[in-house]
């Protein structure tokens, strides 16, 4: 059971991990080592894990035994909204959230000055992903025991934690509040007095004595019952446990909602950038003063554009900010709302964990090999396109600050860390030093595939051979090229030989893609061309040979990281080969072999001191959207539209996002062709 204590509305509750399961192979080992390391106090550690080894169990069985709270960051919203389902049901009487960007899609604000083009900010904010961000900023503020999964969006900055907090108020039953006093409290943290609207939060209406609070985590409904002025009693409505990944609309229904009677409770602002009346005003004179000084510096460089586009854009904010405390790109002052001096580290929710809990907590570095790179770009990238703007009177310098930390800022604020990949670059083995933690065990004891070396010359007839004996095994195959031009004529160069093929790469429909994989593991196809098949969830048990054609071309495409994550694109198959067609043997190529083979040793190993079969992964073939849609393909455009908008809610609400983004192309299809009729 957990424990809770309250303090000043802050709940300490213990992690308890539920789990049916019992670490094995080398996870014990594993487990054993990160946590004596983070009782240490060492800083840095890699848990270097294959694929199918079990790295989430592994981390989960950490957080038990160091009971710190922790911070999750993911390369992309797929890979995040899976490992927040797995945390979850790990965790489920815990504080698990999910914070990534709350963008259906985004398209920046940028200006072209080649073509003197303005391009105005263009996006579509996901309102369910938007309140799951908003329980995660007051999940922190109110517990101990919170585990985030993000997406690396959550070194942007998202405001002042201080500012944030001190704009939350506390109500205590018996306390002496008219109705007209509580509506003006919440209007001032950027709530609305509105009717009813199902798909809305963050809002509050009256019913005779009675005011109804929706917050805005869309989960839970807050009832104060006022008499003779006085709060008489405040209650909870809130989703039941199992169905916390679902949207309120149950509750606002009342058909599936536990209620519970509170002493006390805390409003926090709807709104993430938030600033209270005195600060506010100060803030807009800092950015009067800015203006003034940009316009100046514009004027004497003759720049009579420039001047007037500034002026008018920012004092039509800085009415806005007067009149209601918020304006639209209100994140481009986060500077002088947060009081920052010029080139100071923007707020992000890794700030939100150390005002809550110092340096005491965890972050864990999903498939770091691919997160680090990206944390170490996003600077540069928006520097660029903000500098533009700047230069061009579309907004004050100040709005540079508005940005994601630098790479160097991020290190600084960084807890005690752990990268997770299956093959981790040389920034985090050199962060890691001596402590680099291995997991190369999979539960089915299948082993890492073989690789086996052929000469380029002749690789092409050679190949034909071994497809034709993987068909005749009723087996698949995967072929990686290097270029898109050769993945498709080698496609059909093998169709016309009679063989089953399709290609697969980035100009391929998003709808088509897991259609032409779901035919490969049907059996309609047998073999799969592409340049870099590495997409996460790429999972394709019957594929039992993977051919890297001119393996020994040094790159990013044939690197010693690329080849290991090729290579276990067959992992799931005892039969699992790799062929490696390569003339020179590369210091990549020798590094994958010399890795997959120690790996190989190893799993052999344990498998024979354990007594362990190896087995094939045996996957159901899920249906794909694009079986739906070829349903509805005979169906009027418009009826198309509402059924895709209806799987579009259903795809976000399941956090399938990789779903979402192949349905909105095809709404956007179906539109365009609709506009050209």
């Amino acid at each position: 059971m957990v424990k809770s204590t309250k303090d000043n509305n802050k709940t300490m509750n213990e992690f308890n991990l539920k789990s049916s399961f019992k670490p094995t192979g080398d996870q014990p080992k594993a487990i054993e080592k990160l946590t004596q390391n983070i009782n240490r106090g060492v800083k840095y550690q890699t848990l270097l894990g294959i694929t199918g080894s079990g790295k989430t169990f592994t981390l989960s069985h950490l957080i038990q035994n160091t009971q710190k709270p922790v911070l999750i960051l993911s390369p992309n919203k797929t890979l995040a909204a899976q490992l927040f389902s797995e945390f979850k049901k790990s965790f489920p009487q815990n504080q698990t959230k999910f914070f990534i960007s709350f963008y259906d899609y985004y398209q920046p604000e940028a200006y072209l000055p080649s073509s003197d083009t303005y391009i105005s900010k263009d996006s579509k904010i996901n309102k369910y992903i938007e309140e799951l961000r908003h329980d995660t900023i007051t999940s922190l503020l109110k517990h101990n025991d919170v585990i985030t999964v993000a997406s690396v969006s959550a070194i942007y900055d998202v405001g002042s934690p201080e500012n944030f907090n001190k704009a939350s108020f506390t109500i205590n039953i018996n306390d002496k509040f008219t109705r007209t006093e509580i509506a003006k409290r919440l209007v001032t943290i950027h709530y609305t007095l509105k009717n009813l609207n199902f798909s809305d939060s963050g809002f509050f209406r009256y019913r005779e004595n009675i005011i109804e609070i929706f917050l805005p985590n869309g989960l839970e409904i807050i009832e104060i019952e006022l008499e003779k002025n006085k709060i008489k009693s405040i209650s909870k409505k809130y989703n039941n446990l199992e169905n916390q990944s679902k949207d309120f609309l149950n509750i606002k229904n009342k058909t599936n909602f536990s209620k519970q009677e509170l002493k006390t409770f805390t409003f926090f602002p709807v709104k993430l950038f938030v600033t209270d009346k005195e600060k506010l005003d100060l803030a807009i004179l800092n950015i009067k003063k800015e203006l003034k000084e940009s316009l100046s510096k514009l004027k004497k460089q003759k720049k009579n554009t420039e001047y007037f586009r500034l002026k008018t854009r920012i004092k039509r904010d800085i009415e806005m900010l007067q009149s209601t405390g918020y304006c639209e790109g209100i994140e481009n002052y986060s500077r002088h709302l947060s009081f920052k001096q010029p080139g100071d580290p923007p707020f992000t929710l890794i700030d939100y964990y150390h005002f809550r809990f110092g340096n005491d907590f965890l972050l864990f570095i999903d498939e770091s090999h691919i997160s680090i790179p990206q944390i170490q770009g996003m600077y540069n990238g928006n520097y660029i396109r903000k500098s533009t703007l700047v230069n061009y009177g579309f907004r004050l310098p100040s709005a540079i600050d508005n940005r994601p930390l630098k790479f160097s800022e991020f290190e600084k604020l960084a807890p005690q860390t752990i990268f997770v990949s299956a093959t981790p670059r040389e920034y985090e083995t050199k962060k890691s030093q001596t402590h680099l933690i291995e997991q190369l065990i999979r539960p089915t004891g299948i082993l890492d595939p073989r690789i086996i070396i052929k000469p380029c010359k002749n690789q092409i007839p050679d190949l034909i051979k071994q497809i034709e004996k993987q068909i005749k095994n009723k087996d698949k195959t995967l072929v990686l090229t290097l270029t898109k031009a050769s993945a498709e004529d080698l496609s059909t160069f093998l169709q016309n030989k009679g063989i089953k093929t399709k290609y697969l790469h980035s100009d391929i429909k998003p709808l088509e893609r897991p259609k032409i994989l779901n035919d490969l593991r049907s059996g309609k196809i047998d073999v799969l061309i592409g340049i870099n098949l590495l997409r996460e969830g790429l999972d394709l048990p019957e594929v039992s040979l993977i051919a890297i054609l001119d393996a020994d071309k040094e790159g990013f495409l044939r690197n010693k990281t690329s080849l290991l994550q090729s290579i276990g694109r067959v992992a799931r198959n005892t039969e699992g080969t790799a062929i490696l067609y390569a003339d020179t043997m590369t210091q990549s190529i020798k590094q994958t072999l010399d890795e997959t083979n120690r790996r190989r040793e190893y799993q052999k190993q344990y498998n024979k001191d354990n007594k362990i079969t190896a087995k094939t992964i045996k996957k159901d073939i899920e249906n794909t959207f694009s079986n739906d849609e070829e349903n509805y393909t005979k169906k009027h455009s418009k009826e198309m539209l509402v059924y895709l908008e209806k799987q579009l809610q259903k795809s976000i609400e399941n956090w399938d996002f990789e779903q979402s983004a192949k349905i909105r192309d095809q709404i956007k299809e179906i539109k365009k062709t609709k506009s050209n009729e």
